[in-house]
């Protein structure tokens, strides 16, 4: 197997290449290595892979010095010529797409980002499918989809037509982008809804990341919504366990399609909740961290933030009866490792 992973310097990204590269697939990684955060880290996660990443405008091929399978490109989803060219020379069996603008609260002060990566950008990888077939394509979507809708759990059968922010409405939009691939010229295409995910190599806008570095350092952090949070915090590792197992099982039209059931279609295209459907409070997620770390944090509470939401819960059903799979991972493991990974990366005590 020959799989595109797009967003391989990213969080998500990064780890998924480790992931099939010790499954002994080949991988080709591109990314644009832009610097929405720390771009070090970005370079550090690369690095991890055996790659220094070339300079920007600079799309020539590296290859890993760890690992022979793994080769990376810096290639911008939104250079629609540089990405017919690279599957026109590749021949892809797979891609999976995890290049996205990321960030609810970025997406408030820079909205065009988001129409240029998430849309333009994704509009450009369907159309790279459409003319070299793969069997198939997996794309990141994400809960935000969900919005405000007050039912939870969360279900894929959700309507998810009442976004809170432009980032929510990019996500929605590529779920429907790629249906209509696969309807028009039968593109086998499953979006995930990953439900807040963290663990080691994590984004540095994520709430663990600034919690972790603003309580070792000293400094306060900011709960927004007085606390009155709840959030399905999915661990990295299980997040990647379901990636690969839909990954695996490229979708078939729905035979009992009725119009009513969401998630599903008369065409090669699925919708799947990646989450651990437990629901945290912020409060005791924060209590947590403070435990892991061994001190307490200087807490300033805030009202709610524009483009967020009080609650985000998986159902995460269709995910096991498909393929097997549900994460599990208990929020105290998952902040242990990040923490030791953190201390690890940035020399903290």
């Amino acid at each position: 197997m020959k799989t595109l992973v797009t967003g391989a310097a990213g969080f998500i990204g990064f780890h998924l290449v480790r992931r099939l590269l010790d499954r002994g697939e080949e991988v080709v990684g591109i990314d644009n290595i832009n610097d929405y955060y720390d771009v070090r880290l970005k370079h550090g996660r690369l690095a991890e892979l055996g790659v220094v990443a070339p300079a920007e405008g600079d799309t020539a091929e590296v290859r890993s010095r760890l690992n022979p399978r793994f080769r990376f490109m810096r290639i911008d989803l939104e250079d629609a010529a540089a990405l017919n060219a690279l599957f026109a020379a590749e021949r892809f069996d797979r891609v999976c797409n995890l290049a996205a603008q990321a960030g609810v609260r970025y997406s408030l002060t820079n909205p065009h980002a988001y129409i240029g990566s998430n849309i333009t950008g994704f509009l450009n990888l369907l159309e790279a499918v459409r003319l070299h077939p793969v069997s198939h394509l997996v794309y990141a979507s994400s809960s935000s989809v969900y919005g405000i809708d007050p039912l939870m759990p969360f279900a894929e059968a959700t309507a998810a037509d009442h976004p809170a922010s432009l980032y929510a409405v990019s996500k929605r939009s590529n779920e429907l982008m790629a249906h209509s691939y696969a309807h028009l010229y039968a593109v086998p295409a499953t979006g995930l809804r990953f439900f807040t995910v963290y663990g080691p190599w994590g984004r540095p806008d994520m709430a663990l990341f600034l919690f972790t570095r603003a309580i070792i350092n000293g400094e306060p952090i900011q709960v927004f919504n007085h606390g009155e949070m709840q959030r399905d915090f999915t661990y990295v590792d299980d997040i990647i366990e379901g990636v690969v197992r839909v990954l695996d099982r490229p979708p078939a039209p729905h035979p009992d399609w009725d119009g009513r059931s969401g998630g599903v279609s008369p065409a090669p295209w699925r919708v799947y909740n990646i989450g651990n459907g437990a629901p945290v409070r912020l409060m005791d997620f924060i209590a947590a961290l403070e435990r892991e770390i061994g001190r307490p944090a200087q807490r300033v509470m805030l009202p709610m933030q524009p483009g967020d939401v009080p609650a985000t819960w998986a159902d995460c059903t269709a995910l096991e009866q498909d393929v097997g799979y549900r994460p599990n991972t208990p929020v105290d493991h998952g902040i242990a490792r990040f923490v030791a990974w953190y201390r690890d990366f940035y020399g903290a005590e």
